[in-house]
């Protein structure tokens, strides 16, 4: 042992190269600016889930969403794969010193023994010993490591974004149930004025007031709004369906007085105009990089596979023929087995492996340019969309007071006569169809808020406001954005 402890420090030491590339993150092939239309901001701050969706039964979807989507759950699963994996590689940096104890007792026949007679020996051996261990002078071994590592970060920020993306998910899920059971509410109501209406034609027929004609027409009228009717309840029962799924368990009742009122305030902290840099924080993009910089070190792997490699095995402990002569004096025993191997010819393997490993590089490259794009334009629209979605709703809601209007006078004018009952037909599936367009865009205006939401990377946690900017201040202290319900009170 005296012998070996000075080998087993030099070769410990010897480890320190590597032929990893430098890395460079590559530019962006994006603007400078989000929403150039505006004075570009340098730093946005967002609400926890929890501020942000005021809604008691939109938490508690979340929440157990968290706790049980099978999506994520793998996703956690990932991450620890991948740490196992790193921890994998890490330990090829280290020998492996193992304790073995060997007993052997054997008989020769006197045919086969030297001696002309049979013979029986014993052999008990203990030693201390290092297993095929690797000098890393090349870093091949430290380049395997650091790629494990990288792909072990990628995974963690695959799983923020998973988390992220199931917020908005059962956000956008319970909004569109919302909305389908309230364009119920107004099929309902359209269906209850139109038997009302064929009462009043059928009685207006029987009293000579009338035509057949208009009776036929009440009736196709209130057959098309029970049609309507009817796939409103489907669209309900499936949003609760797709709701289930994302939450990993039923879903519990909810009331039907429950609306969507995108007019409270939301996420207004959020500008129009954005420095891109804020993007780089989004998890999809910090796992494209991640993903580069293990590509990058596998560079290094298959460059060092070009150089001699040393493998280390030895041993040192003590042997006798006698099992209790094993640890009397002078019954030391030790080896030491270096090997090494200098690739001469592969047939063009190696080469091989460090053009894949750079063609690897170069996919990872264009991976990540093509994540910011993305998440450049997913940015951009939804700040777009949001001014134009506030100037559609208004522009809807006056539509629906001025077929609603329309539809009295139509009636008006139907009882004394004036006009036939084509007219009211006409107004009142006017005044049906303004009023789900109505949600429609109530609802695209809540659901964009959420993109926009997603799309900055917040959500990940349920009280933590994330801050997004261009540098990071170390002793920056985000204040505490509060947000409006996302809902209108009375909503859950």
């Amino acid at each position: 042992m005296k012998r070996l402890t000075p080998a087993l420090i030099i070769t410990l030491g010897l480890g320190g190269c590597t032929l990893m590339p430098d890395y460079q993150r590559p530019d962006k092939p994006v603007p400078a600016d989000v929403g150039a239309s505006s004075p570009a901001q340098d730093s946005v701050v967002l609400p926890g889930w929890e501020t942000l969706f005021q809604d008691n039964q939109l938490r508690a979807l979340i929440g157990s969403a968290l706790a049980n989507n099978r999506d994520l759950r793998l996703a956690m699963l990932d991450v620890k794969a991948a740490r196992a994996q790193y921890g994998i590689q890490g330990a090829g940096l280290f020998p492996e010193i193992g304790v073995n104890a060997d007993g052997t007792r054997q008989r020769l026949p006197a045919d086969l023994s030297g001696t002309g007679s049979s013979t029986i020996s014993s052999q008990y051996s203990v030693d201390l010993g290092v297993a095929s261990y690797e000098l890393d002078l090349f870093g091949r071994v430290r380049s395997l490591k650091e790629s494990a590592l990288q792909s072990y970060l990628a995974t963690e920020e695959a799983q923020r974004s998973a988390r992220i993306t199931l917020v908005s998910e059962v956000a956008n899920a319970y909004l569109t149930l919302l909305a389908d059971k309230q364009n119920l509410r107004i099929s309902d109501e359209t269906v209850q004025a139109q038997q009302e209406s064929v009462k009043l034609v059928r009685n207006r027929y029987s009293a000579g007031l009338g035509s057949e004609l208009d009776v036929r027409q009440a009736e196709i009228a209130l057959e098309t709004a029970r049609t309507n009717r009817a796939q409103y309840r489907r669209l309900v029962s499936e949003d609760r369906n797709a709701l289930a799924v994302l939450v990993g368990g039923p879903v519990p009742v909810i009331p039907d007085t429950s609306v969507i009122d995108p007019a409270v305030s939301l996420l207004t902290d959020v500008p129009a105009g954005l420095s891109s840099e804020v993007l780089l924080q989004r998890p999809d993009i910090q796992q494209a990089e991640h993903n580069l910089k293990s590509a990058s070190a596998n560079i290094g792997a298959a460059r060092a596979a070009f150089y001699p490699s040393i493998t280390l095995t030895g041993s040192a402990g003590t042997a006798s023929s006698e099992l209790s002569g094993l640890f009397d004096g002078g019954s030391g025993a030790w080896s030491f087995a270096p090997s090494i191997n200098l690739p001469i010819f592969t047939a063009g393997k190696n080469q091989a492996n460090l053009d894949l490993a750079e063609i690897q590089r170069d996919q990872q490259i264009a991976q990540y340019e093509q994540t910011i794009q993305n998440a450049f334009q997913e940015v951009s629209d939804a700040l777009a969309a949001r001014n134009f979605l506030a100037e559609q709703e208004t522009s809807q809601a006056a539509l629906v007071k001025a077929t609603e209007r329309s539809l009295n006078l139509a009636e008006d004018r139907y009882e004394a006569g004036a006009d036939d009952y084509l007219a009211v037909l006409d107004a009142r599936r006017e005044l049906l169809s303004a009023r789900q367009a109505l949600v429609s865009v109530k609802l695209q205006k809540l659901t964009n808020r959420i993109t926009l939401y997603r799309a900055l990377g917040g959500g990940e946690s349920p009280d933590q406001t994330t801050v997004l900017s261009r540098k990071p201040a170390e002793d920056e202290k985000p204040a505490n954005s509060q947000a409006e319900p996302l809902v209108a009170p009375g909503a859950g």
